[in-house]
């Protein structure tokens, strides 16, 4: 990990941060619209995202760079602190919409729910983004402002946006790079989804006695972007996942058809053996991470007391936190709502009290291990998902324990995972926005009246961005086109806790070992301080999700590498700002888009096809892909400025 930038540094005094503006104007009317309009953005387009590639990306640096642009254009007297204060308020929506498509289809995977519940989710997500707010405000001072050794590297890389756009130095650059991918996005999407010009994948598989063989690559612009930006070194762990998955897993497990499609025998194999292993992997991963924080988890307790003692977290207006009383009586109302959520779906007061127990143990302790990796490796990089397969684990053996199954102990299984989730994505976002926050002179409790704002906001259109989705892709959420990786595991896990199938322990107990081995390789890796990691839980994701997805992936972060390879690694993220922005802009140009055609489906618009054969629809398909590695190279091109 490299060493954090000058801009960590000493806190500066918010008057001379916040330049030509008084200090307090932070909520302002027009940062509160500007705040919410985004959140919903960026919200529904995670949502898509999510459900496709299995992960999320932030949307602190967009958004920051949106708001910069429109308040520049539309009003003279904007601050740095406004700009800070509406990505706080988007981001919040981006990382809510994570920690619901995780778990809540799985609610649909099991037979549940026909449609998702608008009220059941929007109170799972309201109440878990609150409470992943309100764990967090205690654990500031331990995770963000008392902690050197935490880089928090998109943090820091938010901060310097805002301040280069605050000194003048950003503008139309940002704006056109951001424009450009989103047109990119969107003209991509609009081809292959609405003429369908272009093939959503390319594979091959061939089948030599009982075992496949298979490759493949997406056609999507949204996965070479995500590949930028979490870069080579997590993008490479990804595809060494898919490559243990795909390439050696399946043809060893074995067990194919020779009579049946090699490519569907490929996904077979994968969606019922080999993703166990990935599991298994992932659930060492989620409790190593939790003993790495456990000296966090006892600062941030005595934190909490200290702050019940004198009333309030904070010294003075600059370091003041959202009051304890007000901790508590959100966190009551939160607990309140929550328990008659598991009443509805565990039926009985028994199981109704060990899920609240267990979900708010949990949710705390997740919620510290979340806020440590975002320090360590950024908020795109948390491993989420992995914290959630260990909360289904804990709490499906809880209620084995205690004798509950059926659909019962299933659904409280999952609201419960649904909960941990909403809560390690809200609190491992909003600790990498305060720590922005800190580096431009913010006010933390105004940030966190804000991440308040945007958890609530986001939360109501979850459900009906989720229907629209289900009711209109191929085969419906968990279909190929959105594989919702995550959400179809949490199904088979708690399917097996709750006696409805039988769960391969042997090929969780394989990934377990593995997750044991990647470990010691990171740990090796570590102490002899090489650039390169081997981090568990990027290896582990690939696992588990489809192989094509890995390989845009991995490109994306070999072109953010060919541009980096030979400068000092305190100067990526400047040097990388540029393709961060046009990637961002490629990621919601095709999110949104694929939304907006699945509304136009809603209404009987299914789009108009152009007939191409096989031949020519792969040659058309190729081409595309290769145009949009090309613009990725041309419109990432570093200038010369960020260079300095």
């Amino acid at each position: 990990m490299s060493e954090q930038t000058g801009l960590g540094g000493n806190r500066p005094s918010n008057d001379s941060i916040a330049g030509r503006d008084s200090p307090t104007r932070e909520l302002t009317p027009r940062v509160l619209v500007l705040g919410i309009l985004l959140s919903v953005i960026m919200g529904a387009a995670n949502v898509y995202v999510g459900l496709k590639a299995g992960m999320t990306v932030s949307a602190s640096i967009p958004a920051a760079v949106m708001s910069m642009l429109l308040f520049r254009w539309l009003f003279k007297n904007s601050s740095i602190l406004e700009s800070n204060q509406v990505q706080t308020c988007a981001s919040a929506g981006e990382s809510l919409a994570a920690g619901i498509i995780f778990t809540m289809p799985a609610m649909i995977l099991i037979g549940y729910w026909n449609s998702f519940d608008f009220w059941t989710v929007t109170i799972i997500a309201a109440t878990g983004g609150l409470l992943g707010i309100l764990f967090m405000i205690p654990m500031r001072r331990v995770f963000v402002v008392g902690n050197k050794d935490l880089a928090y590297p998109e943090g820091v890389a938010c901060a310097a946006v805002l301040k280069a756009g605050e000194e003048g130095k950003s503008g139309s650059g940002e704006a056109s790079s951001l424009v450009v991918g989103g047109l990119l996005g969107a003209i991509f999407t609009v081809g292959a989804k609405f003429f369908s010009l272009i093939s959503p994948s390319l594979e091959v598989a061939t089948t030599v006695g009982s075992r496949v063989f298979f490759f493949g690559s997406d056609l999507s612009p949204m996965l070479v972007a995500v590949g930028f930006i979490v870069r080579l070194n997590v993008a490479i762990l990804i595809f060494i996942g898919g490559a243990l998955a795909w390439l050696i897993g399946i043809p060893l497990l074995g067990g194919a058809d020779p009579a049946a499609d090699s490519i569907d025998s490929a996904y077979e194999i994968w969606s019922t053996k080999v993703r166990y292993i990935g599991v298994g992997a992932m659930v060492v991963g989620g409790f190593s991470s939790l003993i790495t924080v456990r000296a966090g988890l006892f600062a941030a307790v005595a934190e909490l007391s200290r702050g019940l003692r004198k009333g309030t977290l904070g010294v003075d207006a600059s370091q003041r936190d959202i009051p304890s009383w007000a901790i508590l009586l959100m966190g009551l109302i939160c607990t309140g709502l929550l328990s008659a959520v598991n009443y509805h779906f565990a039926g009985g007061v028994g199981m109704t009290v060990l899920s609240t127990l267990v979900m708010l143990v949990m949710s705390f302790f997740f919620c510290a291990v979340a806020c440590h990796i975002v320090g360590l490796v950024g908020n795109s990089n948390s491993p989420v998902s992995g914290m959630t397969i260990s909360a289904v684990l804990v709490t499906g053996g809880m209620l084995w324990l205690f004798g509950f199954s059926g659909m019962n102990a299933m659904v409280a299984t999952l609201g419960i995972a649904a909960v941990v989730c909403c809560v390690a994505c809200t609190s491992g976002d909003v600790c990498n926005d305060l720590k922005t926050g800190s580096l431009v002179g913010a006010a933390p409790f105004r940030q966190q009246i804000m991440q308040v704002i945007g958890v609530v906001v986001a939360s109501v259109v979850m459900a009906p961005v989720l229907n629209l989705l289900h009711n209109q892709a191929e085969g419906g959420i968990g279909g190929k086109e959105l594989s919702a990786p995550q959400a179809s595991l949490f199904k088979s896990l708690v399917m097996g806790f709750s006696g409805e199938s039988i769960l391969p322990w042997n090929l969780i107990a394989i990934g377990a070992a593995v997750g044991v081995f990647i470990l010691m390789i990171d740990y090796v890796l570590k102490v002899s301080r090489v650039g390169f990691r081997a981090y568990l839980m990027p290896i582990a994701v690939g696992m588990y999700l489809p192989f094509g997805l890995a390989t845009p992936i991995l490109i994306g972060g070999l072109i953010a590498h060919f541009y980096t390879r030979k400068t000092p690694a305190e100067t990526h993220d400047r040097i990388l700002q540029r393709g961060v922005l046009f990637s961002s802009g490629v990621i919601a140009g095709e999110a949104l888009t694929a939304v907006a055609l699945a509304g136009l489906a809603a209404f009987q618009f299914m789009g108009m096809p152009v007939d191409l054969s096989v031949q020519t629809k792969t040659i058309v398909s190729l081409a595309a892909a290769a145009i949009v590695i090309g613009l990725f190279a041309v419109m990432s091109k570093p200038t010369e400025e960020s260079r300095l």
